[in-house]
């Protein structure tokens, strides 16, 4: 099959071997799926990303003298059923997974490993009790936007709000209008979100924020006095650049708990003793939980998310390397779909 491969830090087209699926597994195709920014991080840091993961306990995933079909924010439609499969759903349905895949020798994520492609690629392998279906009115491309938003909503769980407490979103790229989403989800207010870019200001407001504001005008607390006062907020850094998290710790209020989900690739730095002092928090999240993911995808269907504003653009799988650099403007894009079959 036909698909964008990661082969020695470059993206390029190619044929690669049909996935085949095995026990309990199911053959998909691709209908949309989603550039996160995990996978640009992959493209320039891949190797970093593996000797982190080391680090952390994990297996390592990807070996980089082999090819890697990435892509994990996906829709896809059953075209077969591997053996010893329960096959509750048809051939045809359309489904989103959690982008695992289980397998005789453990589990391998879907998009980071060398054996089982993701969403780049025409077709690929899930697991069956992690399918769910998609609704017959909901599109494609909106649902493939289930795994970023579940990203969010986990966020969010793990910030703990409490009835009455607002949040302050740092960062409005794809992960901080998922934290957005989320926040809205739950009722917090105010939202307050700042971004330098106008258009990510513009798609805050669109996913729930009741203030978007450039903080090279304000700075981020700043901006939330301005909005809430006195009020403490849970802090949501979704930058991911080394200096933010320590700038954050010197503004935040004392008692303030601040939830991590930008990805930092780099060493950075912070001083414990002004964490100490202030008494804060800080919550670092990954993922999400299946009971997550389902809520999410349940949440875009029902209209609770609306997605349709964050997908600018689409590309086949030609336009996959283009896109990677097109995604360095956060004025241009903030969701693009490649669609394998287009």
């Amino acid at each position: 099959m036909k698909a964008a491969v990661m082969r020695a830090g470059e993206i390029l087209v190619d044929e690669v071997p049909e996935p085949e699926p095995g026990p309990g597994q199911v053959l998909v195709r691709t209908l949309a799926c989603g550039i996160c920014g995990s996978d640009l991080h992959a493209l320039q840091h891949a190797d970093e990303m593996m000797k982190v993961a080391e680090e952390s306990g994990l297996p390592r995933t990807m070996e980089l003298d082999r090819d890697v079909v990435m892509g994990h924010e996906f829709c896809a439609e059953i075209l077969e059923f591997g053996p010893n499969t329960l096959q509750q759903l048809n051939v045809g349905d359309r489904v989103c997974s959690v982008p695992l895949v289980f397998h005789p020798g453990g589990m391998a994520p879907v998009g980071y490993s060398n054996d089982f492609p993701g969403g780049y690629g025409e077709r690929m392998v899930l697991t069956e009790p992690l399918l769910q279906r998609v609704p017959d009115d909901l599109p494609s491309e909106a649902a493939s936007l289930t795994e970023p938003m579940a990203v969010g909503i986990h966020a969010v769980a793990k910030g703990n709000l409490k009835k009455g407490e607002g949040g302050l979103v740092v960062g409005c790229g794809p992960v901080g209008l998922a934290v957005i989403a989320g926040l809205r989800l739950v009722g917090a207010e105010p939202i307050v979100a700042t971004d330098f870019s106008a258009r990510r200001r513009e798609l805050a407001l669109h996913m729930g924020a009741h203030a978007a504001v450039d903080p090279g005008e304000q700075t981020a607390m700043e901006a939330w006095r301005t909005q809430a006062g006195a009020k403490t907020p849970v802090v949501f850094e979704c930058v991911g650049v080394p200096g933010m998290l320590d700038q954050l710790m010197r503004e935040a209020a004392p008692q303030t708990r601040i939830v991590v989900a930008g990805v930092c690739m780099e060493t950075d730095s912070i001083r414990p003793m002004i964490g100490i002092n202030k008494e804060l928090n800080l919550q670092f999240v990954l993922g999400y939980s299946p009971e997550e993911f389902s809520g999410a995808l349940r949440s875009i269907a029902e209209g609770a998310i609306d997605v349709g504003p964050l997908i600018t653009g689409r590309v086949p799988l030609s336009g996959v390397a283009g896109a990677f650099e097109d995604l360095g403007r956060p004025d241009a894009h903030a969701k693009i779909l490649v669609e394998p079959g287009s």
